[in-house]
Formats: C-alpha cells, sequence, structure tokens
C-alpha cells in the first residue's frame, strides 16, 4: 500500500490533533513539524516531506499545501509535444506563531515568515514577510501582525467578544 494512503488512513482515525502530530513526526512523513503545532487535515499532502512546519503552527480544516504542479503531464501530452517536461516540486516553508485559516491554499515555493495571519480562504502563492496579517486570491498584506494584536485586544477590553473590524 502507498506510504502516504496508509498514513492518511492512520491520522484518519486518530480524533486529536496532538495524536496527529506525533505520529506525523515519529513517521518523519514532513520534513519538520515544530513543538505545540497542530495538525487538523487527515489527509497527508504529495510530497509532505517538503513542508516545513515552525513552532505554534496552527492550521484551520481544510488547509492545502501543495507542494508539487501537473502542468508537466498536460504539456508532454500535446500533440506534436517535441521536448520533456518535468513536474515541479518546491519546499513549503511555515516559521514560528502562524495561524493560517480554513480553507486556505499554500502553493510550492512559498515561505511564510514568523508572526503571521492567513486569513480564511486565502490563496498563498508568493513568500509572506514575517510579522504580518495577509488575506485574499491572492494573498495581499492586511496589517501589520502588532497592529492585529493590539486591535484584537482593544475589542475584547471594549467587549465587543474579540472582533476585530
Amino acid at each position: 500500500m502507498n506510504k502516504r494512503l496508509w498514513h492518511s488512513l492512520r491520522i484518519a482515525l486518530m480524533p486529536q490533533s496532538d495524536q496527529r502530530v506525533a505520529y506525523l513526526r515519529r513517521h518523519h512523513v514532513f520534513g519538520h513539524i515544530g513543538k505545540d503545532s497542530i495538525w487538523r487535515d487527515r489527509l497527508v499532502p504529495l510530497y509532505a516531506e517538503r513542508i516545513y512546519l515552525g513552532d505554534n503552527v496552527r492550521c484551520g480544516s481544510k488547509v492545502l499545501f501543495i507542494t508539487h504542479d501537473v502542468i508537466h503531464s498536460m504539456l508532454n501530452h500535446r500533440e506534436g509535444n517535441d521536448f520533456p517536461f518535468e513536474e515541479k516540486v518546491g519546499d513549503i516553508r511555515v516559521g514560528d506563531n502562524v495561524f493560517i485559516g480554513t480553507n486556505t491554499t499554500i502553493l510550492y515555493d512559498v515561505t511564510i515568515g514568523s508572526n503571521v495571519i492567513v486569513g480564511a480562504g486565502s490563496l498563498v502563492n508568493r513568500d509572506v514577510p514575517s510579522n504580518s496579517v495577509v488575506a485574499g486570491v491572492p494573498a495581499r498584506y492586511i496589517c501589520s501582525f502588532d497592529a492585529f494584536v493590539e486591535k484584537r485586544k482593544q475589542a475584547q477590553i471594549d467587549g465587543t467578544k474579540g472582533q476585530v473590524k
């Protein structure tokens, strides 16, 4: 049986994120998973060994780490093609203290710095600098990490239940 499928089946049966992370670390499935990181997904991405997660990385559900493309397959099967295109594969690196919102897609050859928030539903197709908040398709800079923390703190003090506007 395919190792990726086997690992996906194993982690699918684990109810807790910390159990999944411990399993993924023990079996060296990812390039690296730092301490206090959470892996909610039940599937192991293709080329998972090319994914590096720092400490305290929190991924919402259905975050896609796309470490490759399959454009080469289409190009190689074109009529009259005389050039053998190769699959493009690249690393995804995520720093420390990062939150990645639900339904976000991160493409290969992307580095996300430390102290970063990626809004839900974003497409991260280029590097994200440290100390920033990004969101959208494609993901764009919204504000600094420190500004977000202050807004969140003030919203909580004001009694707006932590909502940042």
